[in-house]
């Protein structure tokens, strides 16, 4: 089975926002908190970019997870 990628990009994307306001913090908190800027985060959110295995890990560390519990979230 072939999952293309601008799917997985948006499916990792809602799964961050979910998370994030699960736990009611802001775009501008999730970036502060992961090193990211504000306009990243918000286009990785939209499913607009691709992210590295390292930046999974810092998005899910400032979310109180594993890279693997927010991947599993996405359904991935």
């Amino acid at each position: 089975m072939t999952i293309n990628s601008s799917k997985l990009l948006k499916r990792f994307g809602e799964a961050v926002r979910a998370e994030r306001t699960r736990l009611k913090m802001s775009q501008e908190g999730l970036a502060l908190e992961s090193g990211l800027s504000r306009t990243y985060a918000g286009e990785i959110e939209r499913g607009e970019k691709a992210v590295s295995i390292e930046t999974i890990v810092r998005i899910a560390s400032a979310l109180n997870m594993t890279g693997a519990e927010l991947l599993a979230k996405a359904q991935l």
